[in-house]
């Protein structure tokens, strides 16, 4: 068994208590061991919970991906971890590691007008009616979501620029990219395309929502404002 001595959590400043100072600083602020600590809850006499989750993280030499290895019989070795405390560490820890292959799949990340044109495929390929899109993304570029604005007919499609900007605030979005489908097939942009991409360009200048680019997306190709200089 595993033994340490140390002072109670409660002979410590209220802000320096774990649950006290997550609510107090938020979780970021605190340490493995203090986030441990509010797992177990208490710890054994003349040990508090915060240097038993010291001793626990020691003993796998401050790896959270080695502690995440340990069984509940494992951590039932160290005094003043009984099974309930185990279970519940394995459990904190077993979600942690789902989250992660949750978030495996990395977001893509935009850097070219070619790259907007093969993202919104699998929406718009072979599509017969009018649809228009936001790309939202952070300040990197990646991005965050792709969002549907309206759905029209096959010779336009109303869209209403409160619902982008809605989205993008939503979202959190740092800039966008708009993306509309021709299903006849041509490349040219309308006078209609012009008048509200400079419209929207406009808005987010005002809002500090960059429109990047405003991409015409057709089964064979596609046409960038912003390579032709028009943004």
């Amino acid at each position: 068994m595993y033994t340490y001595n140390s002072i109670k959590i409660t002979a410590l400043a209220e802000e320096d208590r774990p649950r006290e100072k997550l609510l107090l600083k938020g979780k970021g602020n605190l340490t493995d061991a203090e986030l441990i600590a509010i797992l177990i809850g208490s710890g054994v006499q003349n040990m508090s919970a915060i240097d038993l989750s010291k001793l626990i993280l020691a003993s796998v030499e401050n790896d959270l991906g080695a502690l995440a290895k340990l069984s509940v019989k494992d951590l039932q070795q160290f005094k003043g971890i009984g099974e309930a405390k185990a279970v519940t560490i394995v459990s904190a820890l077993e979600l942690g590691r789902r989250r992660k292959v949750a978030d495996a799949p990395i977001r893509p990340r935009i850097s070219s007008s070619k790259e907007v044109y093969e993202l919104m495929r699998p929406e718009m390929q072979d599509e017969s009616v009018e649809y228009f899109y936001v790309i939202l993304m952070n300040r990197a570029n990646y991005v965050l979501r792709k969002e549907m604005i309206s759905k029209g007919g096959t010779s336009g499609t109303v869209v209403d620029p409160k619902l982008i900007f809605k989205s993008a605030l939503q979202y959190g979005a740092s800039g966008m990219i708009l993306v509309h489908n021709h299903p006849s097939g041509t490349l040219k942009p309308s006078q209609a395309d012009e008048a509200l991409t400079h419209k929207l360009v406009d808005l987010g200048k005002k809002l500090e929502m960059p429109v990047i680019d405003h991409v015409i997306f057709t089964d064979v190709g596609y046409f960038s404002f912003a390579d032709e200089s028009m943004i």
